[in-house]
């Protein structure tokens, strides 16, 4: 059997943790690219942070995701 392709799109804008516990998949927190110096402290500071995507995306991102 053929190996199964990765889809670069995916593996560059999530991450996927594995442990004993389970898996979690993380995306970077939206609007972190520009205009950034309008925002309170508090949405900067939040923005720093990984976010953890819902059960359905997380499934769709595994399977794009065959080696990670």
């Amino acid at each position: 059997m053929p190996k199964m392709k990765t889809h670069k799109g995916t593996a560059k804008r999530f991450m996927v943790k594995r442990s004993k516990k389970g898996t979690k998949v993380l995306k970077r927190t939206d609007g972190q690219d520009h205009f950034n110096s309008r925002e309170s402290g508090n949405t900067k500071r939040n923005k720093r942070t990984d976010n953890v995507v819902s059960l359905p995306l997380q499934k769709t991102v595994v399977k794009a995701l065959p080696y990670s």
